[in-house]
Order: structure tokens, then C-alpha cells, then sequence
């Protein structure tokens, strides 16, 4: 088997100075992460999670909505498929779609006992909602909007109860590999004090990323802070393929704070719209109606292009949800989380309209992957966010993330325990020195934020997206020559990672961006405003050579073949490069 090209990129950071050996690192605690330790301690394999904050501070208990699954009576798996394929805009991998609509009712009901406790409807059975994009009643919730909350404590305290090793407040910084190219743990930078602390390492013979998504990397997001593209940096720097990073899903209803708020942003459920929430304007017109046959429960990118093009329209800065007919008790019974955040900014939804605008909220690309979660790295896998399995293709449809961070995570166990030799003794090659990765300043953040927010947000040109590449490499550049010709690069640290990671997961979506000449799914462009078809219902691939510069292919089919250097199943055929 011939080892795939690497980069030899990896952060400036001190070597590790302490050590852990395990089978398997899990590095990330949502629903993908948690689900994956917990099904591959089960069967034997020893197993560490390591988390950058607290084991449920990722994205997963922002979770509003709920989980979608063919749950209730005269659903199917069928009919969960088709409306998946239509959000997705042409670019789904229907194979994997599939797999993810026909194991994901078993999968929550696994979930359920593991201990997540739904929303129950009367008689017992589970309460099932909608939302944009789906034709059936299919989501669960729990906690009325308090969904990602309730999983995340039932997954928490089941690995807590197994006794699963865990490192928090650990950033990973980079992927190790033996001699063949294998994965073979990650280096990582624990924050604070504790059993570890600074720079180290954990060996294995399989690393599961599932970091989550690269909110962050925009001005507003629904994102956590701590969601700043680290698992697609690292996979790219170890030569991985990721793909599909144009399509960044904007929440259409995330609560409007005033033009200049930064940061992570209150999310308004799509659940809310699900109950009969109306968009309206600042004159209560419902300006969705006649647009598309769902109205307000239209797949995302639609919702937030009609309120994107309002908005243009008006001269307005944002528009109204109206729930008001709600009331008081369903407001506080259903959505009381939702409640809370807005009282809490001044806006009471029981007598008042909500102010909404889009902000990034779901990265529907990230790290290549086939059905089994395998990356282009032989043992790097990759699941939840971080991953691209092929199953949201343009679009996410709405509440199929939890499931597909539950259903691939499964997979990924399945398939270590299965593939993974027990005989396979860590041997990371040693790091080579010296770093070739400048980093950059921690203040580069903001800078990288708002070059994404003006030049690649829901609005996209030529124009705006060259502006915003010759701002990012600028960027770069700086921190390259300061490197080169002074020796200097920022200090090591937490800021200076995560912001030179935003940069690295910035320049790909950008140049992705800038490549695709048409509107499709959550990827809107200006100048080319209509879906083609014959040119474009295809996926961009992206990676990382050696000198640093991107190459970015485009594969030929809409489909989405497994990937990676295994023997054992046929490869596809290299996409050309453009």
C-alpha cells in the first residue's frame, strides 16, 4: 500500500512533554464524539476523548431543535431520503443518505437507552415536530428546545459512568503518523492545570476527529467559541482531502442584535417556524408566502435568501418572526429556552415580534470521508461536523446533523473494531524541526472574521470573494515573511492556534467559493444566479500541498465514492485538477 502524500505542515508549538498511549482518540465530546467512545470502549478498545473546553461545551447542546428520524406513525425512511435529496440540492450522496435515513431510527432509539429522555406526546409516545424542509412530523425534541442540552448530558454521564479517560481543556494541534503514513495519535496543548499540562501527545492506532464545525470563522454565528475549524485544519495539514467547504448554511433566524454584534449569536429554533411561526416584514407582511410552497418552512438557504433579498429590498436590516399568537403558556411550555434569550435582550416574543437576521450557523463540507468515516489518511476518521460523509451535500436539511453525528459515529466503531489490529504499536515518526507553519497573532482572528463576514457571507461575487482571498493572503503573508526573514513568529498559544487555523479553513472555503460559478444550495453567488447543472452538480475537493498553496479538483459525477487508501474496497478515479 503506497502511504499518502503528507505536507510535513504542522503549528510551531513547544514538543510534547508528556505522553498517553491508547487505541483510540476521540477528539471531540458532541454527539458524534461521545457516541463514538462510547461504542468503541464497549467493544474492548481503550479509548481517550480529548476536548477542547468541558466534556459539554461543543456545539451539541446549543441544539435547539431536535433530532430528525422516520419515527412516527406513516413516516418512512423513504420519505425522510427524498426530502434530504431536495435540500441538498442535487449534491447528496444518495448512498450515504441512505445509510443515514434507515439507521437512524435505530440509532435514537439506542440513543434513548443510553438515557436522553424525549419530549413525550400524549400516551406516551414520542412527541414529533416539524421543520423547514421536511413533509412529516419527524423530529424529536426534548425539553421542549433543549434538545442538544438533554443528549449531551445523557452522553456525558455515560461516559463518565464507564469510566472512559478523558483530557479537557485540551486543544489538538496536530496528527501523528508512523512510517506508513498510519495515523498514530495527535500532539495537544492542555490549558490549565491538571493531570497534564502544555503541549503533549497521545498515541493510537485510529484518531476520530469529530472537532465540530468553523462558525467562528465569520463575525455572527450560532457557533460556540469554541468552534474554529481545528479538526479541518489539522486533517488538511496531514494531508487529508476535505470538500464541499462552500456551503456554509446561515440560520435564517438568529436573533438580531444590532449591525455591529460579533461572536456567537442567540439561535430562534426552526421549530418555532414549525409550530406556525410566521417571517414578516416591518409592515406584517409575510413576504415567504409565494415563494416557495412551504413558506417559512422552506429548506434554509431558501428561507435565508428570501430574507437576505427583503431585507435588500427595504433598506432594513433585519425582519420579524412573529409568534405572538403563541401565547404565553405555549411559549414558556415549548420554547422556553428561546424565551429566556430574548427576554433577557429586551424582546418579550408573547407581545412583541422577534428581530431575526441570518448568521453562519452549519459547515455542510468538511473532512472527506466514505461511509465508514474514513478520511484520505489511513486511521484518521471523521465524523459530526468536521466530516463530509456526502449526506447534506448543498444544504443540511434541517435537524438531520444530530442524527448524522449518531449514525456515522456508530459506523466509525464498527469499523475500528473491525479493521483496527490489535498488534499495531503506535511509532510516530519524529515531528520534524524546524516548525514549517508561521502562526499568527491572536488579534488576526478579527481581522479573518470580518474579511469573511464582508467578502464570502450569505451574499457572494467574483468581486467580493477576490477581495477577501487577497485580504486572507495578505494575512498570510505577513505571518510567512515575518517568519522568513526575521525568524519570528507569534507566541505559542491557544489565540495564535485557533487563529491561524480560522486562516487555513478561511483561504479553503474562499478559494472554493470563488471557484463554484453558480447559485446552489447554501452557496449563493450574485453573478451567477442560477443552478447549472451541467457544470456544476459536482463536488470541489481540496488540499494542501507541501509549499503550502491549495489544490483544489473537481470530481466529475454528483456522487460521492469512498475515499482513502484501503486495499480492501475499489478506489475512485482521481478527479482532474483545475
Amino acid at each position: 500500500m503506497t502511504a499518502p502524500e503528507t505536507t510535513g505542515i504542522r503549528l510551531h508549538a513547544p514538543a510534547p512533554g508528556w505522553a498517553r498511549a491508547a487505541d483510540v482518540i476521540v477528539v471531540g465530546s458532541g454527539v458524534a464524539g461521545l457516541t463514538a467512545a462510547l461504542r468503541c470502549a464497549a467493544s474492548g478498545l481503550r479509548t481517550v476523548v480529548v476536548t477542547k473546553a468541558r466534556l459539554d461545551d461543543g456545539s451539541t447542546r446549543w441544539a435547539q431543535g431536535g433530532i430528525a428520524a422516520a419515527l412516527g406513525e406513516g413516516d418512512s425512511p423513504e420519505q425522510h431520503l427524498d426530502d434530504t435529496l431536495v435540500a441538498g440540492a442535487g449534491l447528496c450522496d444518495e448512498q450515504a443518505v441512505r445509510t443515514l435515513v434507515t439507521e437512524g431510527p435505530d440509532a435514537v432509539r439506542r440513543l434513548i437507552e443510553t438515557g436522553a429522555d424525549f419530549d413525550k406526546a400524549d400516551g406516551g409516545a414520542i412527541a414529533l415536530t416539524r421543520e423547514g424542509g421536511h413533509h412529516r412530523r419527524r423530529i424529536a425534541h426534548a425539553g421542549g428546545d433543549a434538545t442538544g442540552a438533554e443528549i449531551s448530558r445523557a452522553l456525558v454521564e455515560a461516559v463518565r459512568a464507564r469510566g472512559i479517560e478523558t483530557i479537557e481543556n485540551a486543544l489538538v494541534l496536530d496528527l501523528l503518523t508512523d512510517a506508513d503514513g498510519h495515523a498514530a495519535g495527535v500532539t495537544l496543548h492542555v490549558m490549565g492545570e491538571g493531570q497534564h499540562d502544555g503541549v503533549g501527545a497521545v498515541h493510537a492506532r485510529a484518531v476520530v476527529l469529530a472537532t465540530g464545525g468553523m462558525g467562528q470563522v465569520f463575525s455572527a454565528t450560532t457557533n460556540p467559541p469554541v468552534s474554529t475549524g481545528d479538526g479541518v485544519a489539522l486533517a488538511l495539514r496531514a494531508g487529508a482531502e476535505v470538500s464541499d467547504l462552500e456551503f456554509v448554511q446561515f440560520h435564517p433566524t438568529v436573533l438580531f442584535l444590532g449591525p455591529d454584534a460579533e461572536g456567537q449569536q442567540p439561535l430562534v429554533s426552526e421549530a418555532v417556524r414549525g409550530e406556525g411561526a410566521h417571517l414578516v416584514d416591518a409592515d406584517g407582511v409575510r413576504f415567504m408566502v409565494g415563494q416557495h410552497e412551504l413558506a417559512e418552512l422552506a429548506p434554509r438557504d431558501i428561507v435565508a435568501k428570501g430574507i437576505t433579498r427583503r431585507m435588500q429590498e427595504l433598506g432594513a436590516e433585519h425582519m420579524y418572526l412573529d409568534a405572538r399568537h403563541f401565547g404565553a403558556d405555549m411559549w414558556a411550555s415549548r420554547f422556553p429556552t428561546i424565551l429566556a434569550a430574548c427576554r433577557a435582550h429586551g424582546i418579550d416574543p408573547v407581545t412583541q415580534p422577534i428581530p431575526v437576521a441570518p448568521a453562519a450557523h452549519y459547515a455542510s463540507g468538511g473532512v472527506r470521508t466514505d461511509r465508514h468515516g474514513r478520511t484520505t489518511v489511513p486511521g484518521l476518521y471523521a465524523c459530526g461536523e468536521v466530516a463530509c460523509t456526502g449526506v447534506h451535500g448543498a444544504n443540511r436539511l434541517a435537524s438531520n446533523s444530530l442524527l448524522e453525528g449518531l449514525v456515522y459515529a456508530e459506523r466509525i466503531a464498527a469499523d475500528i473494531g473491525r479493521d483496527t489490529p490489535a498488534s499495531r504499536v503506535p511509532a510516530p515518526l519524529p515531528q520534524a524541526e524546524p516548525p514549517a507553519h508561521p502562526l499568527l497573532p491572536s488579534e488576526a482572528g478579527l481581522t479573518i472574521q470580518r474579511i469573511m463576514t464582508r467578502g464570502a457571507g450569505v451574499l457572494r461575487s467574483a468581486d467580493s470573494l477576490k477581495a477577501a482571498a487577497e485580504q486572507l493572503d495578505a494575512v498570510h503573508a505577513a505571518a510567512r515573511d515575518a517568519l522568513a526573514e526575521h525568524g519570528k513568529t507569534a507566541e505559542p498559544g491557544t489565540d495564535s492556534w485557533e487563529a491561524t487555523n480560522l486562516l487555513c479553513v478561511a483561504r479553503v472555503l474562499v478559494a472554493a467559493a470563488l471557484r463554484r460559478e453558480e447559485t446552489r444550495g447554501c452557496h449563493w453567488r450574485e453573478d451567477h444566479a442560477d443552478r447549472d447543472d451541467t457544470d456544476w452538480r459536482r463536488h470541489l475537493v481540496v488540499r494542501l500541498r507541501p509549499d503550502r498553496t491549495l489544490a483544489v479538483h473537481r470530481t466529475e459525477t454528483a456522487d460521492f465514492p469512498p475515499t482513502g487508501p484501503y486495499p480492501t474496497r475499489p478506489q475512485p478515479t482521481p478527479p482532474q485538477e483545475q
